[in-house]
């Protein structure tokens, strides 16, 4: 009977979160006869993961991730089962593990674009912690049997900043819709909440997300168009410190028709991908792009930057702009406020028709979690 560890500390988190949810849901449904699966989860989460499996047993680990508990008390959890191969989900992992295991690194955003800005500590404080990052996963890589990347941009950047020899043990493989979405209906009370067309934002609030300049080419957007005409722009995600920063720029910039939504239910999150005039997202780095998929998915035109992994998510499936020039996006999302909603519908058919094109019909059968959770499961029995 082999044995098969799985890091799911993050599982009640956004973005990481998702991947292990789905990867976990689409395990238990597949046959395991000769596979027992250890799930190492935080206590918080522990009660609430349902896996209706013999071959699933639930771990409860008390130490989080970028923690000393986790580099020991973590260590000496997992060791105590005798794994033949550990899946860690995230980078941060015990680094004097010396057991097989294989690795996902979702992006190495930290590393391209690293900034004091997504950090409360001070500098030296930051400093000394990114080091330790850099040092974390400068060794999973390295002692990784298999790396699994969201997309073949991940895996470039990889390869460019570690080297040619790590690249034959790196596996891209997309992810898809989350399976909580594709089961879900959509929040019709939204309706009556949200009665102005609204542009939509979906996702976290970190400097390199660029929500400060998405804001600003809004703001200069609003000068440009008719008051009965003015849109909304809704920004979908946690309220935490990043997020009170945007909103107090919004504030001091007396910037009209922003509004947040914290905490948004999966059927909320239906409803706005059906109704958006568009999804627009401004980021400067990504690993992969979840919104743009879920959007795209819901017949949801997408506004993004000009980045590679965009591009090789949706070819030219959506509008790019450029993410650092607040004109550029203010021309984009004028362009979108004047479409009427007829035309907005057929704009979002025109997308759909584009993504699914024979260019890109074999890409888009890949955008599954399904399909990702066979892949990782045929590396599990390869490793």
């Amino acid at each position: 009977m082999k044995k098969i560890g799985i890091d799911a500390r993050l599982y009640s988190q956004t973005g990481v979160g998702t991947y292990i949810r789905n990867l976990l849901h689409y395990l238990v449904q597949m046959e395991h006869n000769d596979i027992t699966f250890y799930i190492y989860l935080l206590p918080s989460d522990f009660d609430q993961v349902e896996l209706p499996s013999k071959h699933f047993i639930k771990r409860k680990v008390s130490a989080r991730w970028h923690t000393i508990a986790e580099q020991t008390i973590f260590y000496r959890d997992i060791n105590r089962d005798d794994l033949d191969l550990m899946h860690f989900t995230y980078f941060s992992y015990p680094v004097v593990y010396k057991r097989p295991f294989i690795a996902t690194v979702h992006d190495i955003t930290p590393l391209i674009l690293k900034t004091g800005r997504a950090s409360t500590l001070n500098p030296l404080i930051y400093e000394i912690k990114h080091q330790i990052f850099k040092y974390v996963l400068s060794a999973q890589i390295k002692n990784a049997k298999k790396i699994i990347t969201p997309t073949q941009t991940v895996k470039d950047q990889l390869v460019e900043y570690y080297g040619k020899n790590i690249e034959p043990k790196i596996e891209p493989i997309y992810e898809g819709v989350n399976f909580e979405l594709l089961n879900a209906k959509e929040n019709e009370k939204l309706r009556a909440k949200l009665t102005s067309p609204f542009f939509l934002y979906v996702g976290n609030f970190y400097p390199h997300k660029n929500v400060g300049r998405l804001v600003e080419a809004f703001k200069k957007m609003l000068k440009q168009v008719q008051h009965d005409n003015r849109p909304k722009l809704l920004l979908v995600g946690p309220d935490n410190m990043f997020a009170k920063k945007s909103k107090d720029k919004i504030k001091a910039s007396k910037i009209e028709n922003i509004e947040f939504m914290h905490d948004a239910k999966i059927e909320d999150l239906v409803y706005l991908y059906k109704n958006a005039k568009a999804l627009v997202n401004p980021s400067l780095s990504e690993g992969f792009g979840l919104p743009l998929i879920e959007a795209t998915h819901f017949g949801c035109p997408v506004i993004a930057s000009d980045i590679a992994v965009f591009h090789e998510l949706m070819g030219d499936g959506y509008v790019s702009f450029d993410p650092f020039d607040d004109e550029d996006i203010a021309e984009k999302l004028k362009t979108f406020n004047h479409l009427p909603p007829t035309l907005r519908s057929e704009y979002s058919s025109l997308v759909r028709r584009r993504v699914e094109s024979a260019e890109h019909k074999n890409k888009i059968e890949k955008f599954s979690f399904e399909r990702m959770t066979e892949k990782v499961m045929e590396l599990y029995m390869l490793s």
